[in-house]
């Protein structure tokens, strides 16, 4: 690994356009739309927005699980939004989220279109409205919330700090790479201090908690996340963690909710768009190119 160290920051920072590696095509200093793009709308009350990064796959793994429980109302069509592309900066996207930032639902269920961005903000509304996965108040539903938002204030740690560092940088920064590390290694102690003493994080119950951890710490020490990243930082050793992780990978509604708007990994496990429950049979990306061929 080396070190950048020719790098002295003038008074003022300005930006250079093109700077960021292989994010530097759709990463810039200011907000809004860059072009116009109307958003498709299906004919299911629930429209997401998304592609399948842990974040993404917090909300699908969520509507998976309440149609597996028979919330028949919960029924959902999933539009790829690819990042790489650009596609967060459309018109229609940014009216739904003016951050620019997968996952954004658009509710259609009432009278009128209720819009929701940020993954838990999205958990909690559909939990709330659906009285899954989310108990309805005390000691429960405080732990449930407590570690959402864990998740939602650690997983930039381990994504834009860890992950980036480690994966993506365009240099490998010793003094990065060891920071993030180090603060990874300590959020999953804490997961598995935790687990050693609860089946799920909430408690007895799995909850949206579950859902919204699972992405990132359960795909990090099950190999999924950054390459090579589990054996780097020796995910083996929080058994407990590793024991949640593939207790909740065995669930129906999480094996079809990881696929949802996903455009990595084998092509079986890729289901670009979801429209109706029976696209995970006849549409995943396997299926669609070998018609094709």
């Amino acid at each position: 690994m080396s070190d950048q160290t020719d790098y002295t920051p003038p008074e003022v920072w300005t930006w250079e356009q093109g700077n960021g590696g292989r994010f530097a095509n759709i990463n810039r200093p200011t907000a809004g739309a860059t072009h116009e793009r109307e958003l498709p709308v299906g004919r299911h009350p629930f429209q997401l927005y998304s592609q399948g990064t842990p974040n993404g796959q917090k909300v699908t793994i969520l509507f998976e699980e309440l149609l597996e429980a028979g919330h028949e109302g919960a029924d959902y069509d999933a539009w790829l939004i690819e990042i790489g592309k650009g596609d967060q900066f459309g018109s229609g996207f940014v009216a739904v989220n003016p951050n620019s930032k997968i996952p954004a639902l658009v509710d259609r269920s009432g009278a009128e279109p209720v819009h929701i961005f940020e993954s838990g903000a999205i958990l909690v509304h559909l939990a709330e409205k659906f009285g899954a996965f989310l108990p309805s108040g005390g000691a429960a539903r405080a732990e449930t919330l407590s570690w959402l938002f864990w998740q939602m204030g650690s997983a930039p740690f381990l994504g834009g700090g860890f992950g980036h560092f480690y994966a993506y940088a365009p240099v490998k920064i010793k003094y990065a790479i060891d920071r993030y590390a180090m603060e990874a290694k300590r959020q999953l102690d804490v997961l598995d201090r935790r687990l050693a003493e609860n089946e799920f994080l909430a408690g007895s119950d799995y909850t949206i908690a579950d859902m919204a951890v699972w992405p990132w710490y359960g795909g990090l020490v099950t190999g999924a996340l950054y390459g090579d990243a589990a054996r780097f930082l020796s995910a083996h050793e929080y058994a407990h963690v590793n024991r949640w992780a593939n207790q909740l990978l065995a669930r129906p509604g999480v094996k079809r909710g990881r696929m949802v708007n996903r455009t990595s990994g084998p092509l079986s496990e890729q289901l670009h768009e979801r429209h109706e429950a029976g696209d995970f049979e006849t549409r995943t990306q396997d299926k669609l190119e070998g018609s094709a061929g």
